[in-house]
C-alpha cells in the first residue's frame, strides 16, 4: 500500500518552478531531483510525479526511484 502526500496548490507551485529551473532541454538529473525533495522535505516520487506532468524527464537516476 502506497502512501499518498497531499500538496497544497502553493507547493505544487514551488515543486513545479524548482523542476523548471533545474531542467535542460526538458530534462533533469536524479541528483538535482532529489535535491528538490529533499529540500521541501517531500518524497522524491512527488518530484518524479511533477517532472511527469510537466513532460521533463529524470536522466542518471542512481536508485531507479524514477
Amino acid at each position: 500500500m502506497k502512501s499518498e502526500t497531499f500538496l497544497t496548490a502553493e507547493q505544487q507551485n514551488e515543486i513545479e518552478k524548482m523542476v523548471h529551473n533545474a531542467a535542460k532541454e526538458k530534462r533533469i538529473l536524479c541528483s538535482g531531483a532529489q535535491a528538490i525533495a529533499k529540500s521541501l522535505g517531500i518524497p522524491s516520487q512527488e518530484v518524479g510525479r511533477i517532472a511527469n506532468e510537466l513532460n521533463i524527464k529524470i536522466n542518471k537516476c542512481q536508485l531507479g526511484c524514477f
